[in-house]
Order: C-alpha cells, then sequence, then structure tokens
C-alpha cells in the first residue's frame, strides 16, 4: 500500500496553475527549506541531472544522495495529476542511474515522484509490480484550509 505522504511547497508562493519548471525553480531557490522538509542527510547531486542513454538526453528533474541510505534519490515533478507512465519514466532514470552512475559501495537508487494530484487506487495499482523503489507522494502549494484541518483531526480520533 503506497504511502499517504503529502509535502507542502506553501513557502514557494507558487500559484494554483504552475508548470514543472516553475515547481523545480521555486525549489531550487528555496532549496534549504525544501532540504528540511524532506529530512536530514540529503545531498544536492544536481537540478536537470542530464543521464545519456544509447544516442539519447534524458534529465531527472531533481538528483540528492542520502548520506544515510548510502544511495541516489531522484525526484521526478510532475505539476499535474499523477498517471501511471510518469512511473515508468522515473524508473527508466533509475535503472540509468544504478548502470551509469551509481559507485559500486552505494545502494541501489530510489526513486520519488512529487505529483500535484493523485488518485491513491490507480498508484496502487501502478506501484503493484514496481521492483524499484518508489514512492509517490503529492505536494500542496498551500496549507489546507483551518476547517480542513479541524475536520480531519475531528475524524482521526473518532
Amino acid at each position: 500500500m503506497p504511502l499517504k505522504i503529502a509535502i507542502y511547497f506553501e513557502f514557494l508562493g507558487l500559484p494554483e496553475s504552475h508548470s514543472e519548471k516553475e515547481l523545480q525553480k521555486g525549489l531550487i531557490t528555496q532549496l534549504k527549506n525544501f532540504i528540511l522538509e524532506l529530512g536530514k542527510d540529503f545531498l544536492l547531486v544536481g537540478e536537470e541531472y542530464r543521464l545519456q542513454v544509447g544516442n539519447g538526453d534524458f534529465f531527472v528533474d531533481l538528483l540528492f544522495f542520502h548520506r544515510g541510505l548510502q544511495c541516489l534519490v531522484a525526484f521526478e515533478l510532475k505539476a499535474d495529476k499523477f498517471k501511471p507512465e510518469h512511473l515508468g519514466q522515473l524508473n527508466f532514470y533509475l535503472e540509468a542511474l544504478d548502470r551509469d552512475v551509481r559507485k559500486p559501495n552505494e545502494n541501489p537508487s530510489i526513486g520519488i515522484l512529487l505529483c500535484k494530484d493523485k488518485d491513491n487506487e490507480v498508484v496502487e495499482y501502478a506501484l503493484s509490480r514496481s521492483l524499484s523503489p518508489t514512492m509517490v507522494s503529492e505536494y500542496q502549494t498551500q496549507l489546507p484550509d483551518k476547517k480542513n484541518l479541524q475536520q480531519k483531526l475531528h475524524e482521526l480520533f473518532e
């Protein structure tokens, strides 16, 4: 069962309708805040990290290294709702990272797909046969309304 985690990017000040490029630029500008939101031990390797496979160039939106896990962590950003094909793209990146970038002493790469929205059942189906360690999370550019938060807390304790 996929984890139900939402990451709040209110600090970016993005409008409700925004592009992946605007999301990426905002995250890079606010990298310190982004890393604090992710947790400790993340180190930035690069943005638009180029992978060359065959005759093509492919770009991982954000690439980190996690000191504790001793692995590369690829972030793919989607400014729309989760689609199963997003996982195919991320899995391709993970394979390329493991074959061409990962050092022998490092663990296999992990992928994190950040989408504007997701349907948990679609995510569950899409992840059910995936062999790569991958997490799909939605992000929000603003904290939920105070009334909604109070209602959710009330439902949680019922």
